[in-house]
C-alpha cells in the first residue's frame, strides 16, 4: 500500500515535496494517511479534503523531526499534547496562527483518527489520541462589516476602475453576498431568466447546496457587457467570471477588492462585502428567512449572528430606560435628541400601523403591498371595525402619511354610509 495524497497536487507543489519526503521516511505513516485522504475525497468538499491534507502534513512532518513514532497506530496521548504546544506557538501568515486555524486542524486530526479506527484499519492506534476537549471552543464575533458610508465609497471606486474585471468582481460581491469561491465557481450560464426578472444561480460550495439570487438590474447590465466582450474565453473556461486572463480564482478575487478598497482608503477583503450586505438587509427590515435564502445559509443559527448586530429591541428597551435614569439624575433631555445616534437607529423602523401589528418598511423602501388589502375591489368592511380604522386613520396622520390617512377617511366613511 502506497500513500497517494488527495487531491493529487501539482508536480513540484509543496505537498507533494512533503509527501515524498514523508514516505521516505515513513512509508507506512504516508500510506495510512494517504489512504484516508482518498477515501476522504469522496464525501468532503475539496477545500476540506485540502484543510485534512495541510493538517496530516504538518502532524507527519513534527513526528519524524520531534518523535520516533513512524506510523499512526504509534501516536499517543503525549505526542498529541506536545504537538498541541507546537501548533499554538506556530507562526501563520500574519503573525501567530489564528484560533481558528488552530481548532480547524485539530478536527480534521480527530475525524481522521476517529474515523481510521471506526473502519478497523490495520494501522490505526488503540483509542483516539485527541479528545473533544483538545479542541478549543469556537469563537463566536460578530462580523466585520463596512458601514454605510465605507460601502459607498468602495461601490464608487468600483465603479470608476479602469478594469471591468474590478467592477464586476467588487459589484457582484457586494449586491449578491457570494462567497469568492462561489463567485469564482459561476458556471458560463449561471445568469437565467425566470419570467420578467434575471436571477443568478449560485453552484453547489461550501455547505453542499445551490440557490438562487436575484439580480439588480446594474448587474444584469454589467453581466450583459461582460459576456459580450469575452464570450470566446467564457465558453472556453466555461467560467462566467473569464477573459483573456483565463478564468479566475479566490486569491485574485482577495487583490482585486483590496485593491479597490485602497484607492478609498478602506481596508476591506470579499466576505467583508457579504457581512455588509447581510448587515444592510437586516438594517432596513429584510426577514432573516429571506437573508438565510439569499446567503445560502444551512441553518438560522448562521443567520442570526447578524441580528446581534442591530438589535432593536434592545436598542428600545435602552433608550426606554436611559430617558429615566436621565431623569433620575437629574438630567434634562436635549432637545435635538432625535439625531443622536442611539434614536437614529431607533427611528430607522418607521412603524406603520396595521390591523393585526406593525409594518416596520424604512421610509425610504417602497412597498407594493403597502395597504393592498384595504385597496382591493373585494375588500368590505362594516362599522364593526370603524374604531380600528379610526385609530389606523390616526396614526396615519401623525406620522405625515396623507395618503393613507385620505385611503382611510375614505374607508371609515363607507362602513358609516354602508352598515351592511
Amino acid at each position: 500500500m502506497t500513500a497517494v495524497p488527495v487531491p493529487l497536487p501539482p508536480a513540484g507543489s509543496r505537498s507533494e515535496r512533503d509527501w515524498d519526503e514523508i514516505a521516505l521516511r515513513a512509508p507506512k505513516l504516508a500510506a495510512t494517511m494517504g489512504r484516508y485522504l482518498n477515501q476522504a475525497a469522496t464525501f468532503l468538499a475539496p477545500l476540506s479534503v485540502e484543510s485534512a491534507d495541510n493538517a496530516l502534513r504538518l502532524l507527519a512532518r513534527w513526528l519524524l523531526d520531534q518523535t520516533d513514532v513512524r506510523t499512526v497506530a504509534e501516536i499517543s496521548r503525549d505526542d498529541i499534547e506536545d504537538f498541541k504546544v507546537v501548533l499554538a506557538q506556530r507562526r501563520g501568515i500574519k503573525g501567530q496562527l489564528a484560533a481558528n486555524t488552530q481548532r480547524q486542524r485539530l478536527r480534521m486530526l480527530r475525524m481522521f483518527f476517529e474515523r481510521i479506527i471506526e473502519w478497523d484499519w490495520p494501522d490505526a492506534p488503540m483509542r483516539n489520541p485527541i479528545i473533544g476537549g483538545d479542541i478549543p471552543p469556537r469563537p463566536e464575533p460578530l462580523p466585520k462589516f463596512l458601514d454605510d458610508r465605507d460601502a459607498a465609497k468602495l461601490m464608487a471606486a468600483a465603479r470608476a476602475a479602469s478594469d471591468p474585471r474590478d467592477r464586476l468582481v467588487v459589484e457582484v460581491l457586494a449586491r449578491t453576498g457570494l462567497r469568492a469561491s462561489e463567485l469564482c465557481d459561476l458556471d458560463a450560464d449561471a445568469v437565467v431568466c425566470i419570467g420578467d426578472g434575471h436571477w443568478l444561480r449560485v453552484p453547489v460550495g461550501k455547505l453542499r447546496n445551490d440557490r438562487f439570487i436575484p439580480l439588480h438590474p446594474d448587474l444584469v447590465a454589467l453581466f450583459a457587457g461582460w459576456c459580450a466582450d469575452n464570450l470566446d474565453h467564457i465558453r472556453a473556461h466555461r467560467r462566467l467570471i473569464a477573459d483573456h486572463r483565463g478564468p479566475i480564482d479566490r486569491h485574485q478575487v482577495g487583490r482585486i477588492v483590496r485593491r479597490v478598497a485602497r484607492h478609498t482608503g478602506v481596508t476591506a477583503h470579499p466576505h467583508q462585502l457579504r457581512h455588509t450586505l447581510a448587515t444592510q438587509a437586516i438594517n432596513r427590515g429584510m426577514p432573516l428567512e429571506a437573508i438565510a435564502a439569499l446567503l445560502g445559509h444551512r441553518s438560522m443559527d448562521m443567520t442570526l449572528t447578524y441580528a446581534r448586530i442591530a438589535d432593536r429591541v434592545v436598542a428600545d428597551h435602552y433608550a426606554a430606560v436611559s430617558a429615566k435614569v436621565d431623569a433620575l439624575y437629574g438630567q434634562e433631555l436635549p432637545a435635538d435628541l432625535e439625531t443622536t445616534s442611539m434614536l437614529k437607529l431607533r427611528r430607522q423602523a418607521h412603524a406603520r400601523m396595521l390591523g393585526n401589528g406593525l409594518c416596520t418598511r424604512p421610509p425610504e423602501l417602497d412597498c407594493r403591498m403597502e395597504t393592498a388589502c384595504e385597496t382591493c375591489s373585494y375588500f368590505q368592511t362594516g362599522t364593526e371595525f370603524v374604531p380600528v380604522l379610526l385609530r389606523q386613520r390616526d396614526h396615519a396622520r401623525d406620522h405625515g402619511q396623507p395618503d393613507r390617512a385620505a385611503l382611510f377617511d375614505n374607508l371609515i366613511q363607507r362602513a358609516e354610509r354602508d352598515p351592511s
